[in-house]
């Protein structure tokens, strides 16, 4: 994991959200990449996400007209122990809402 590109990645909420929602599942399931609620068009949700898989952020996997992503936690956690605990935490704690670039706003 390159931590320039990781720390990149992270640095744009929409990205982090994606990271965070995924990071707060305790389950660590799947999910389709349509079901995050990012304010953005299709063309910079497609952007964000391979941003997110370069980044080693993320795995994508497409099947049929959609794909989904999920975590892979053990390469996160064994370069970067802990960061998915803040992000999830940062979900959970709305520490977001007071930052220029709040969920909403883009």
């Amino acid at each position: 994991m390159d931590l320039g590109k990781v720390f990149r990645a992270l640095a744009d909420d929409s990205r982090r959200r994606v990271v965070a929602e995924l990071a707060a599942d305790p389950e660590g399931r799947e999910r389709a990449c349509g079901s995050f609620d990012l304010p953005v068009k299709k063309a910079a949700r497609t952007h964000h996400f391979r941003v997110l898989r370069e980044a080693g952020l993320i795995m994508q996997r497409d099947h049929g007209n959609g794909s989904a992503v999920s975590l892979p936690r053990q390469d996160i956690e064994r370069h970067l122990p802990g960061l998915l605990v803040l992000l999830a935490e940062e979900l959970g704690s709305g520490s977001r809402a007071g930052r220029t670039g709040s969920a909403t706003a883009d």
